[in-house]
């Protein structure tokens, strides 16, 4: 389905998990994304970025406000399926099959300590390198010349929204690698940096009001929600409008 001009696919967790072993077993270059509102506010404002996010092999919903003011607008999503989450996911998949994972962006400790709390939790999972890099795309080939030829599976790439996905749409090309995937802030939750808001939160759609009481320097950020809820409801009025007058036509 399309949101605001973004496509997004209506899939559930356990679905994004199974589209993802295909896409790695199937050949080829392939990378998600996983739009909110506030990278949907981005895109409409950066057809780059929308472009990027458009031609992703899989867009899953990350963000609860996504999914309640998709279905409120009656462009249903199954369920919310936050980055955090498919990325554990994503490393308990590659420990299950035997994929390989590479950890790219936030600092150096971070994705350090990142690569080593994954494999605390997931003993087998080969982790085949981490570093720190930077989303400028003068640095491109030094980044690349760090990850080498080695053959990866996954990529998690953590520069935020929209440099990651930018930075996997330019070098993904050049690379060995089968899957990637924007994270965000993944790496500061699993290297223990930062505290996930608890999970009863999390299943009532308040995680983002935990982050904010959290870090307050996000306020900000969460301005794009209420300018998304007004995208949504304006779009909705004017699908509406043009459908009632398509009606009195006939």
């Amino acid at each position: 389905m399309e949101i605001l001009g973004i496509r997004v696919d209506a899939i559930t967790y356990q679905q994004a998990l199974e589209k993802s072993k295909e896409l790695i077993e199937s050949g080829g270059k392939h990378y998600i994304v996983t739009p909110n509102p506030e990278i949907i506010v981005k895109a409409t404002k950066d057809a780059q970025f929308r472009n990027i996010l458009n031609k992703s092999a899989l867009s899953v919903p990350d963000g609860i406000g996504l999914v309640l003011l998709a279905k409120l607008t009656g462009k249903p999503l199954k369920e919310r399926v936050a980055g955090v989450d498919l990325l554990e996911g994503l490393a308990a998949l590659a420990q299950e099959h035997g994929f390989s994972m590479f950890l790219l962006g936030s600092g150096e400790r971070v994705v350090k300590k990142a690569g080593e709390a994954l494999k605390k939790e997931y003993p087998k999972l080969e982790i085949v390198g981490t570093y720190s890099g930077v989303a400028d795309p003068k640095f491109d080939k030094e980044t690349r010349g760090k990850i080498g030829n080695k053959k990866i599976d996954i990529l998690a790439v953590a520069y935020g929204a929209p440099k990651q996905e930018k930075w996997i749409a330019r070098n993904l090309p050049k690379l060995n690698v089968k899957l990637a995937i924007g994270v965000g802030g993944a790496f500061d939750y699993i290297s223990g940096g930062k505290r996930r808001a608890p999970v009863f939160l999390q299943k009532i759609g308040l995680e983002w009001a935990f982050r904010l009481i959290s870090e307050p320097s996000r306020l900000k950020r969460q301005l794009a929600l209420p300018y998304f809820v007004y995208l949504m409801f304006r779009e909705s009025s004017k699908i509406k409008s043009q459908t009632s007058k398509l009606q009195r036509k006939n």
